[in-house]
Formats: C-alpha cells, structure tokens, sequence
C-alpha cells in the first residue's frame, strides 16, 4: 500500500474510533475514563501530561465527528428519504430542516447501537484499561464498522473502486482498503435512498395527476393544482401512518 493509502486509513482508523467514542461517552455513563478525571494546571507530572495531550488529540478526532457520521454510518440514507418525504408531499420546509437533521441524528444512533457498543466493548474499554495498545484499540474499532459497511455495499460499487485504485483483486473483504469501502459505501447507500425515494414519489404523484386532470376537464385551469392536491396527500399520509411506515423501512432496510 502506498504511503498516502496508509494515512488515508491511519486518518479513517482514528476517526472511527473518535466517533465510537463520543458515541459511547453520549449513550454509555459508564464508560471508566469519564470517572474522577481532573486536570490540574500547577505542576503535573509526566503521566498527567500524556493523559492531557491525549484528551486534547480525542476532542480533535471528536470535532471531526459529524462526517464520520455522514458517511459511515446509516445517517445518509436516513436524512434523504426523509427529504423526498417532504417533497413528496409538497410542504415546502415543513418539518423544518432541523427536525429532519434530528430525527435522522437519533435513528442513527438506533441503529448504529450495535455497532458502536461492539466498539466499546472490543476497543474502548480495553485501551481504558491499559489492556491494549492504541494501535490494538484502532484495529478493534475498525472491525465492527467495516462489517456494517459491507452489508450496505454492493459488490458493483465495491469493483468501481478496486478498480479505480489499480489494486490487485482482493480474495477476501479484509483485503479491502478502508479507503476503499467508504466511498463504495456512500454511492450505494445513495442509490438505496434514491430507490426507496421513487418509491415513496409514486403515490403523490398520481394524486398530483388525478387533482390535475380533473381540474383540467371542469375547466379551472388557472387553479395551481397543488393547492387543491397538498390537502388530499396531506390526509393520505396521515390515514396510513406514513411516518410509522417511513421509519419502519428505513430501519428495515439495515437488517
């Protein structure tokens, strides 16, 4: 591997478990460096100066949380169907953006729970304990991760990029790059949320094309038909639930 792929997943190593980190320091109270750490400002010793940097290095790693949460994990998917949901049903900026932003935030972490508690459990705690090094702890949090994205990619967006990369064909996935994997991860999770978003365009579209034709035929052509549609699937969406259904899909499609 060249130089530049080794940092490339050095960088991805490091964030991955940063992010599983600040995961577990948000859902998991228990976790042991969190108890009793003081920093002292007078004189510390060498053992205190090396916790001090390495909790300044972590909350470097965790500022740069939010596009490890983008783009290795389910927040991609989530976020975009929700968008073709409301623009679907044609409201305009309702629910507002950080709704949407929120909600997607939160079912990520429903559904990353497993994955980030392996990384706590294998990785975490471990390296808290001084039982293994950093570069253990890294390998251990990277594991879990790297499953999680294979199960989402397909196998012709992973091609696309071993190809791109000139890299021998690998015989097995641990012989795939992580810098590989994640943008075959990305591509395929928006090529999920664009089919699940045609899915869901299907039947506010024919609303769309019933209120349009019948205005039409009455003659009421300078009526926007969207003001007289927007209620109907306003009513359609509500009478099937369609947020329970939105949610149990998106879900859904992780198993």
């Amino acid at each position: 591997m060249s130089s530049s792929g080794r940092t490339i997943k050095l960088l991805t190593l490091g964030l991955a478990f940063g992010a599983a980190l600040g995961f577990g320091l948000f859902s998991c109270p228990e976790i042991a460096w969190a108890a009793g750490l003081t920093l002292d400002l007078g004189t510390s010793t060498a053992e205190q100066t090396g916790t001090s940097l390495q909790i300044l290095m972590l909350l470097t790693v965790l500022s740069l949380a939010p596009a490890i949460l983008m783009m290795m994990t389910s927040f991609t998917r989530i976020i975009i169907v929700l968008s073709f949901v409301r623009n679907a049903l044609g409201t305009m900026q309702l629910p507002p953006n950080q709704v949407l932003v929120g909600l997607s935030l939160f079912l990520s972490f429903f559904i990353m729970a497993p994955t980030w508690n392996q990384i706590n459990t294998n990785a975490i705690q471990p390296y808290m304990q001084n039982q293994i090094t950093q570069a253990e702890a890294l390998e251990r949090a990277e594991e879990p991760l790297r499953m999680f994205m294979f199960k989402q990619t397909r196998e012709k967006d992973l091609e696309l990029f071993v190809g791109l990369s000139k890299m021998e064909r690998p015989k097995t996935y641990r012989d795939v790059p992580t810098y590989v994997l994640i943008p075959a991860f990305v591509i395929s999770e928006l090529k999920t949320a664009f089919q699940m978003g045609f899915a869901i365009f299907v039947p506010f579209i024919v609303i769309d094309m019933i209120v349009s034709t019948t205005l039409m035929s009455i003659g009421m052509m300078m009526l926007p038909p969207m003001m007289i549609s927007l209620p109907f699937k306003l009513l359609l969406f509500v009478l099937v639930d369609g947020w329970h259904l939105v949610v149990e899909s998106l879900v859904g499609s992780f198993k």
